[in-house]
């Protein structure tokens, strides 16, 4: 195996490990694996960048982490160097923008919070993964048939080729997919594409004002053009994953024993491979 597919295997495994949050404070306190994520946003394949912008994104979304995720060497001058960059497809700057905004805001935002909390106990602080970013929207989708790791990338498939997609984080358990977008492009174009399957279709989760949710399906007829994003390279293949296995799924609830096996071998992967 190559070098490069080496580095791509690991970074696809890292942010797998980083999708499920009983791994991302584990990743982050480990000395090898944040280090080696940094390296990666400058690698020249631009698969490698965007699944290593991933894996990041995932682990900022952990309050704890994101202090020392901001003060690592090498975070904000590679998320800068990848929004900056000409040959950046726009979903990659979009996804670095976002968490170059997240870990700016960092200090700023735990200030708030703490000031908030002394004057009022009534006031919540919340924080929502790319919310000052007004050029997208998340929207949760519920998808009838996501039953196992091969319908999982039916659906990653289907996701990755839908131009303004920038990210997405299953919920197997429950059958759900949370996927940030650009403000610009139409939840129905989602459906649309998770129904081009022929094997799922999906639903779209919307919040009620009390808190509750409501699953409303997409009107018949409303399908729309999806204009395919020729950008971004697909991930490597799952039969090509070492987290093909079903009992060894790192996104599972309990996976943390299997998760932190997988980092200690990641680690010595980037320990060995500082270089391109």
């Amino acid at each position: 195996m190559s070098a490069e597919m080496d580095a791509l295997t690991v970074v696809n495994q890292l942010r797998d490990l980083a999708a499920d949050p009983l791994n991302r404070r584990a990743i982050v306190e480990d000395q090898g694996c944040l280090p080696g994520l940094i390296l990666f946003l400058d690698h020249p394949n631009p698969t490698i960048v965007y699944s290593a912008l991933l894996a990041v994104r995932y682990l900022a979304e952990c309050r704890a982490n994101r202090e020392k995720m901001k003060g690592e060497l090498g975070m904000m001058l590679s998320l800068q160097n990848v929004m900056q960059k000409t040959t950046s497809p726009g979903e990659t700057k979009l996804l670095a923008s976002e968490i170059y905004e997240i870990l700016q805001a960092a200090g700023k935002e735990e200030a708030e919070q703490a000031e908030a909390a002394a004057a009022s106990c009534q006031r919540k602080a919340h924080f929502f993964l790319g919310s000052n970013n007004k050029r997208a929207k998340t929207v949760v989708l519920h998808i009838d048939g996501l039953d196992d790791s091969t319908r999982r990338s039916l659906c990653e498939e289907a996701l990755l080729k839908i131009r303004g997609v920038i990210s997405f984080t299953f919920q197997m358990a429950v059958k759900r997919c949370v996927v940030r977008i650009r403000s610009d492009l139409k939840a129905e174009a989602l459906g649309t594409a998770i129904n081009s399957t022929k094997v799922m279709t999906a639903q779209q989760v919307l919040k009620m004002e009390n808190g509750g949710e409501r699953i409303v399906p997409f009107q018949e007829g409303s399908e729309v053009l999806v204009e395919e994003n020729t950008d971004i390279p697909d991930y490597l293949p799952e039969e090509e994953s070492p987290s093909q296995e079903q009992d060894k799924a790192v996104t599972r609830v309990g996976s943390i024993t299997d998760g932190m096996g997988w980092i200690s071998t990641a680690a010595n992967f980037l320990t060995r491979s500082f270089y391109w």
